[in-house]
């Protein structure tokens, strides 16, 4: 018998439609091949003037492209006895190009700059989507291109370039989905899976700052996801579990594996990569509680990184790396998300983007401002992508509705507000391009009048105005950014610009050490005062000092002499030095073994041998204990102890005391030697 099924009682198909791409104008892609292009000159152009960079993540990536166990766990030199004191997943790219390319500053920083022209190439994307427009997307990659710390970033080799990369590619994987919860319910949910999966990887990246973006993802598909309340919950929990699952897979591991088996989770005082993630990396940097750190929060409002609070992003330190826009930000988005307000499919789209991007720069802007442990005014590149996406979607929305006098205002009011803040950046070097900032106020008065009155002229002159409007508001950050391409970074604590009045590197003293160059140790980093009970006595010379940008790599044989290095910058052996610290190295596990990581870092990379870190990056990681070093020193696995450097007794913490305990046995036992300057201690000879 056969059973016939009507085409009644089937279940209807829905057809999947998307909405359509933007129709773009013939000028659109070869101005966007010219965007791509200039950022790529611009991030490229003379990038191995800034030789190792910062040595201590260099180090790192040279002892991964040696070893797959080091590249894995992110460990300072290739025999794997300590950790960076951050998650690897930055390192890896770095450390695939340098086996594929050999050992130079190029193999190390191209990746950086590579990542950066896909940040811009990404938000263009992302901004021209959900405004349909290609000149929105224009001015947020042009914008993001140009923003100073962000050239500083993508010059570099920190972890922040990936992340800005990877949290960007978040918010627009979370905007699709939102976009195709009408359409079918399953894509929202692949999107956001992806979305979760990229904070995950971003976690691998930087840790807990990944999740800074968290609220806006979620505060944004909540809102404008066009499904029930249940699916949304379900979706972002898949995504949660995507991002727990791709972020939690090698913290598994590494919790996991047998700690006499792997090196020592450097930044912890337990070796626990858990200890890292929620103290030294996580909630210490909010509170400023960060056992083993250099030091945190300090009374009333500030703390030894700085005043916190409203103000900061705005302060001498770091108003030039990323302010200069802020303001016009935050502006131009309200107002876009006031016009954007009916809900028409466009506007749905636009008004996304505006919470997604302005949630994410309240929410990260605040934590910034606020958190009392340690920060860096180049952690500020997480800004700029929400910068940039609010100018360009904002600026667009109002040129639409130029027809209204209100909207005329606000964008006459922005660019005037700009030029005022432009000059006062401008202002605080007061020999960087003088004439700058009068012409920037002067084209901003220009400017501004002009938009007012822009909804009568012809469209030649509006767009003459709108033009002199772009370029008065990019003046300012553009000079920035050309200073930093043109000068080489080195050290710990970069930053973008001239030399500032008042902030620290510049004639107030601290990171940054002047004109983009590296900090000159604790001296420099701390405005020449060492802050009581925080740091060791008793350095040797050289080993919390040294010139600014010292930290530069310095190649065999172009010198007679050798820097020591310390806390923050590199040190510098001369061809002598390099050569007995090479001699008869098969024969041991570390060629070297120095106090603090940028100490042995410069060892490492000039005799690209393993150099032992001791006490990791701040010298007061307890690893190796002392009975661990004798255990070496006794196996033959140690040939030289080089003295100086970092050094981290009589810090904060029991790896303080550990590391002072090392140099004074070492002290005890063996007989000094002196090359170029620097006192050496052969461990594999006769004790004194």
């Amino acid at each position: 018998m056969t059973t016939t099924t009507s085409t009644l009682d089937r279940p209807p198909v829905r057809t999947v439609t998307t909405p359509p791409a933007p129709a773009d104008p013939s000028w659109a892609r070869p101005a966007l091949v010219v965007l791509l292009l200039g950022t790529a000159l611009l991030y490229l152009w003379g990038l191995g003037a800034s030789g190792w960079a910062n040595s201590f993540y260099s180090a790192a990536v040279q002892a991964g492209s040696e070893s797959w166990k080091a590249f894995f766990f992110g460990s300072s030199d290739a025999a794997n006895s300590i950790t960076v004191d951050k998650t690897p997943l930055s390192l890896w790219p770095m450390a695939l190009s340098v086996r594929v390319f050999g050992l130079s500053s190029w193999s190390i920083l191209v990746p950086q700059a590579l990542f950066g022209v896909a940040t811009v190439a990404l938000l263009h994307h992302t901004v021209r989507r959900v405004t349909g427009s290609a000149v929105a997307g224009l001015i947020a990659g042009l914008v993001m291109a140009l923003t100073p710390v962000a050239v500083l970033m993508f010059r570099f080799n920190n972890p922040d370039a990936l992340l800005a990369l990877l949290l960007l590619g978040a918010g627009t994987a979370t905007l699709r989905a939102v976009e195709d919860s009408k359409v079918d319910a399953g894509r929202p949910l692949r999107w956001l899976v992806l979305a979760g999966s990229l904070v995950g990887l971003a976690f691998l990246t930087k840790m807990m700052q990944a999740f800074l973006v968290l609220p806006a993802l979620a505060l944004v598909y909540l809102l404008f996801a066009r499904t029930s309340w249940g699916r949304k919950v379900v979706h972002l929990l898949a995504a949660l579990g995507a991002m727990l699952l791709a972020g939690g897979w090698w913290v598994a591991i590494v919790e996991l594996w047998p700690a006499a088996s792997r090196p020592y989770i450097g930044g912890s005082q337990n070796n626990s990569i858990l200890e890292l993630t929620l103290g030294y990396n996580g909630l210490g940097r909010l509170s400023g509680n960060e056992t083993g750190s250099v030091g945190g929060a300090g009374g009333g409002t500030g703390s030894m990184w700085g005043a916190t609070g409203i103000g900061r992003l705005f302060s001498s330190e770091v108003g030039g790396q990323i302010a200069w826009l802020l303001p016009a930000a935050l502006v131009l988005g309200a107002a876009a998300l006031w016009w954007t307000r009916t809900a028409t499919r466009e506007n749905r789209r636009v008004g996304a983007a505006i919470v997604m991007f302005g949630a994410t720069l309240v929410v990260t802007g605040l934590t910034f401002s606020f958190m009392a442990g340690i920060f860096h005014a180049y952690y500020t590149v997480a800004l700029a992508p929400a910068i940039a996406a609010l100018v360009g979607i904002g600026a667009w929305t109002l040129w639409r509705e130029r027809h209204d006098v209100i909207a005329r205002a606000v964008l006459a009011a922005s660019v005037a507000g700009t030029a005022v803040l432009a000059y006062v950046l401008l202002d605080r070097s007061a020999t960087f391009v003088p004439w700058l900032r009068v012409l920037v106020v002067l084209g901003g008065v220009v400017a501004a009048g002009g938009l007012l009155g822009v909804h009568r002229m012809p469209k030649r002159w509006a767009l003459a105005v709108a033009g002199l409007a772009l370029a008065t508001v990019l003046a300012g950050p553009a000079s920035y950014a050309l200073e930093t391409a043109g000068t080489p970074h080195s050290g710990s604590i970069p930053t973008a610009g001239p030399t500032v009045a008042g902030a620290r590197g510049g004639p107030g003293g601290g990171p940054g050490g002047g004109p983009g160059r590296a900090p000159g140790g604790m001296r420099g980093a701390f405005g020449g005062q060492l802050p009581a009970g925080q740091f060791p006595t008793g350095a040797q010379a050289g080993g919390f000092g040294g010139p600014p940008g010292q930290g530069t790599q310095v190649a065999p044989g172009s010198r007679t002499g050798s820097h020591a290095g310390g806390l923050l910058d590199a040190s510098t052996p001369s061809a002598a030095l390099v050569k007995v610290l090479s001699s008869n190295s098969s024969n041991f596990t570390w060629a070297a073994a120095a106090i603090g990581s940028n100490t042995a870092s410069g060892y490492q990379l000039a005799t690209q041998l393993p150099v032992m870190a001791i006490g990791g990056f701040n010298g007061s990681d307890p690893s190796p204990t002392l009975a661990q070093f004798e255990a070496y020193v006794k196996a033959g696995k140690i040939h030289w102890f080089i003295a100086g450097g970092g050094r981290g007794g009589g810090g904060p913490s029991a790896g303080g005391s550990t590391s002072s305990a090392i140099s004074a046995w070492v002290e005890a036992h063996f007989t000094a030697t002196t090359v170029s300057g620097i006192t050496l201690y052969d461990l594999s000879g006769s004790t004194s």
